[in-house]
């Protein structure tokens, strides 16, 4: 496939943290990828809550199953925009790579236990926590640890940052890839689309599992003009069809829509813009996006289901406990580093005199659980079952 003269091009890569030779079959982006694809961290994402946890049910998206579906819409877009499919795929596949177990519930929790009054230790962010993962913490190369992977594949990855670590980040390593949190400059184009494929990703399979759950009914939906106006097309053209093919048909169709919006659109911008690189590209306005009307129908889509899924009674009551679970993780494990293995305990132990050191060598070991392993290390810990 030709690139666009804006795309990224495996050639023109800023390379990597540690130089390595080329590969001679594949372009830099598609080595990240494999080595995405092979890491430790990327088989946890399977039992790894993406709304619902892992015992509740064997056919709702996990972070494996929603990254996969993030790097399909992702090749399909970039396909036509002519941008590095390779590239877009490497960012989807790890971009939740440093995701906590019990999704946002467990993230939250992280966060509150790495800071607050008297706890100064870093807080903690999932997309900077993935950057941790393919840059420190994956142990699978003699040479270094991390996957080593490409900047433009780090860059991606870090899709949002505070200008505490941004700084943080910019002091050790300048101009890298924390530096556009503090120019405000834009990532690359394969980038900002990945965080668009995300959205509507996300917001397709939540509505598919929410039905599946029983906590969104077809009824429910009616309000949300961007379900609504595709289902009723669909039974004006299947007027008999009922039942789960209604929804399939509905949500394919509706994904369909965003995605040609989202060509559309972008097409459009950057015929305006006129960026004759990659790097040009940076420096401009977002223009991976959505026209106005389709933006507007997605954060409305959003706003649904923030208030009739996400904030459901019975999530919230399962998030409260999740938030438990990785609450008293992080306070026994600081207590007892001991009971961690030895690479995490011996981190945690050489950090005896400096908190910080301590604290995050167990968020890491947290952050980098399964769901069905931080319950059982919870209840082996505590002698309670919180979640089943």
């Amino acid at each position: 496939m030709v690139l666009a003269p804006y795309a990224s091009d495996p050639a023109k890569t800023r390379g990597r943290r540690h130089a390595e030779a080329p590969a001679p079959t594949r372009s830099a982006f598609q080595r990240d990828r494999d080595r995405i694809v092979h890491s430790t961290a990327f088989r946890r994402l399977v039992y790894k809550t993406q709304v619902f946890l892992n015992h509740e049910g064997d056919l709702f998206r996990t972070r494996l199953t929603h990254s996969l579906e993030v790097a399909q819409l992702g090749r399909s877009i970039a396909r036509s925009l002519a941008l590095n499919e390779d590239l877009v795929e490497a960012i989807a596949l790890a971009h939740d790579l440093g995701h906590t177990p019990f999704g946002h519930a467990g993230q939250d929790a992280l966060n509150d236990c790495m800071s607050g009054p008297g706890r100064e230790w870093g807080g903690f962010e999932h997309n900077l926590q993935s950057l941790r993962v393919v840059d420190h913490l994956e142990e699978r190369y003699p040479a270094w640890d991390g996957l080593n992977l490409s900047f433009e594949t780090r860059e991606g990855i870090l899709k949002h940052c505070s200008l505490v670590n941004a700084r943080k980040i910019e002091a050790v390593n300048p101009g890298g890839v924390a530096h556009r949190f503090l120019n405000h400059s834009q990532p690359s184009l394969e980038a900002q689309l990945c965080n668009l494929a995300d959205e509507i990703a996300y917001n397709a399979h939540d509505i598919d599992d929410g039905v599946r759950s029983g906590l969104l009914t077809l009824e429910q939906l009616h309000e949300v003009e961007l379900f609504e106006s595709h289902r009723a097309e669909v039974l004006r053209e299947y007027p008999a069809l009922a039942g789960r093919r209604v929804l399939y048909e509905t949500i394919r169709r509706m994904l369909s829509a965003q995605v040609y919006d989202v060509i559309s659109a972008t097409r459009e911008a950057i015929r305006l813009a006129g960026p004759r690189s990659a790097d040009e590209a940076r420096q401009l306005s977002p223009l991976v996006l959505f026209n106005p009307a389709m933006r507007e129908q997605s954060a409305a889509l959003k706003r649904f289901l923030l208030a009739n899924l996400y904030r459901h009674a019975q999530v919230m009551h399962t998030t409260g406990q999740a938030k438990q679970v990785v609450r008293e993780l992080f306070h026994a494990y600081l207590a007892q580093p001991t009971q961690m293995p030895a690479k995490f305990a011996d981190r945690a132990t050489r950090g005896l005199d400096d908190p910080a050191v301590l604290a995050r060598a167990v968020a890491d070991y947290i952050a980098g659980m399964t769901d069905r392993f931080a319950a059982r290390e919870h209840e082996r810990l505590t002698g309670r079952r919180l979640l089943a």
